[in-house]
């Protein structure tokens, strides 16, 4: 098979290469993948800086994929040949709490992910796609919407008529507009960019501030909220803005830490923390069981993936090189059709 192999840090070291096609061991399934969907996450094992001494040379990359079953295990009866699959990003989280060695069974990193014509699955964590999906849209649900409904319902309990921010627009951002909309909350949105939140607008979003415009844009929120902040905000910021989003944040509210693009570090005002008695909690996307409670949703809901550009498989490094711009919507590499 031909796959897309990171023989050392840099985009430059993504190569592709010729690997032999991977057999299903016992509880296995081999996918003929379809499509994948890029994460800042890919963009940030290419570079080296995430969890870089856990990354193995010539690592195929990428979770987010969608495929079909072409050859099951010894032991494997929950999936046939031919039945429509995604990858579940923790392999060995199916539910409740995780456990703390659940990072070493990530897909795309540590282990092989979806970037090539075949990928090996656990079939026990495989997921069925939804039906009113095709496999370009569901290859972006595995990280970006399973974060934005962990974050939201999983953790948050969110309710009609309470409040959201979300944060950018990138694939959590637009997911969590998407799914706090359908939920009947009142979603409220920032940008640096006045066309990407007119394009917020249109998927749901009533209230949007540019950022750059309105610099304390926390203290806007609150304007917005009469003084009390929102129940829940979607942080894929961190870094120094943590403490705006502390501020942003109602009493007893809910921060889901769910990105690291302003750093790694936060430096965290603890005293308005105390007194807000908001929670911060990260979310590291979510287990399989709300990924199943999550596509019954978007069934219901007929929701519909933003996506921005789809990519031929032969151009995978200018789908990485279009995700390092920026994007509104999701990066899709077609694999197969």
């Amino acid at each position: 098979m031909r796959a897309w192999q990171l023989e050392d840090f840099g985009l430059d070291n993504l190569r592709l290469a010729e690997r032999p096609t991977p057999t299903p061991g016992a509880g296995q399934i081999l996918v003929k993948v379809s499509a994948v969907s890029l994460n800042f996450r890919d963009k940030a094992i290419v570079d080296g800086v995430y969890d870089p001494e856990k990354i193995p040379k010539n690592l195929i990359p990428v979770n987010d994929t969608a495929g079909v079953v072409a050859e099951v295990g010894p032991g494997v009866s929950e999936w046939h040949i031919g039945d429509r699959v995604m990858s579940h990003f923790y392999s060995h989280w199916l539910d409740g709490a995780p456990a703390r060695d659940e990072p070493d069974w990530q897909l795309g990193g540590p282990i092989d992910g979806g970037l090539a014509e075949y990928m090996i699955l656990e079939a026990n964590s495989a997921v069925p796609t939804p039906a009113n999906l095709t496999d370009e849209q569901a290859a972006t649900l595995p990280i970006a919407a399973l974060t934005a409904w962990f974050s939201l319902v999983e953790y948050g309990k969110l309710q009609p008529g309470q409040t959201v921010l979300v944060q950018g627009t990138g694939g959590v951002s637009l997911f969590a507009v998407q799914i706090a909309t359908a939920l009947g909350a009142r979603v409220i949105a920032t940008s640096s960019s006045d066309d990407k939140l007119e394009k917020v607008a249109a998927l749901g979003a009533g209230d949007l501030i540019n950022y750059r415009t309105t610099p304390d844009w926390a203290e806007r929120v609150r304007e917005l909220t009469d003084g009390q902040g929102v129940d829940q905000v979607i942080e894929v910021v961190a870094g120094e803005g943590l403490n705006q989003s502390v501020h942003a944040t109602k009493a007893a509210g809910h921060i889901s830490l769910v990105g690291f693009l302003g750093g790694q570090t936060a430096p965290l005002d603890v005293l308005p923390m105390l007194y807000s008695q908001a929670a911060i909690r990260g979310i590291a996307v979510g287990h399989r069981r709300a990924f199943l409670d999550m596509n019954e949703f978007i069934e219901k809901q007929g929701l519909d993936p933003v996506i921005d550009t789809v990519y031929a498989f032969e151009d995978a490094i200018k789908a990485y090189e279009h995700l390092a711009r920026g994007a509104f919507g999701k990066i899709v590499i077609r694999v197969a059709d």
